[in-house]
């Protein structure tokens, strides 16, 4: 065993060491967490969220894979507690264990503290699990990206990111999926010189630039957009009609 570990560090090769969660390459990788970030692109799916001045709109595609299935069933959006929810990117049984996970952590919060979990908390804590499962051989990382949305009293709008490996952050906006690189990078270019983006304008320009990178006109049942904000705190998540307004003021300030 010494003598094939020995061979394996020499040649510097991933053999072996991608089969253990727990074990590090030569080369100081977990190959099974990397793994892991390339399962969030099985799906074929992209995802974003914008945060603006007083909200924050988290936008994905909606992909129904076979014709027989009932769309209605089919959402990757879900709701964590009255003013917070998250879009989920990546493998959908794993994204709807953590979401269950997330759930649990936030009425337990609210039970002990009287009072609703702050984002920022959940985010963390929903990290921390995370990142036990890269450190213990009995569970593997989960195959999906959280990204948080949510309405803090205290903070105002709350935009989190949580990934496989344990790692979070708060961000201005934020892309995940297949397309995650060009995404960001658009959002870099659009939000370079801070503008001022109230509601309206956070939700045209996630929806937007979602549009850009997948270069598709969408039509409303083709993606799911979710928002809050000041003046209405409770998660909501746009009907058809709300979405097809929303397309059409947006088309319509193309022209």
């Amino acid at each position: 065993v010494i003598l094939l570990l020995n061979r394996e560090m020499a040649s510097g090769s991933s053999a072996g060491f991608d089969r253990h969660i727990t074990i590090f390459s030569p080369e100081g990788k977990l190959y099974q967490v990397e793994y892991a970030f390339k399962a969030i692109d099985q799906g074929g799916l992209t995802s974003l969220a914008v945060r603006g001045q007083d909200s924050v709109v988290a936008v994905t595609q909606k992909k129904v894979q076979d014709k027989l299935i009932d769309a209605a069933s089919v959402s990757a959006v879900y709701l964590l507690t009255p003013h917070m929810g998250c879009i989920m990117t990546g493998m959908v049984a794993d994204s709807r264990s953590q979401v269950y996970r997330a759930r649990a952590e936030a009425a337990e919060f609210q039970y002990k503290n009287a009072f609703e979990m702050p984002p920022s908390s959940l985010a963390r804590r929903i990290a921390d699990i995370n990142q036990v499962y890269t450190q213990s051989a009995e569970m593997r990382p989960l195959g999906c990206m959280m990204t948080l949305i949510g309405y803090d009293p205290e903070e105002g709008p709350a935009l989190y990111q949580v990934d496989p490996a344990g790692y979070y952050r708060g961000y201005r906006a934020i892309s995940a999926g297949v397309k995650k690189t060009e995404a960001n990078n658009l959002l870099e270019k659009k939000l370079r010189d801070g503008p001022a983006l109230d509601k309206s304008k956070t939700m045209h320009l996630a929806v937007e630039t979602l549009s850009s990178v997948l270069s598709a006109d969408f039509k409303a049942d083709e993606i799911e957009v979710c928002v809050v904000s000041k003046d209405a705190p409770r998660f909501k998540v746009l009907t058809i009609d709300e979405k097809e307004n929303l397309l059409t003021e947006l088309y319509e300030a193309r022209e």
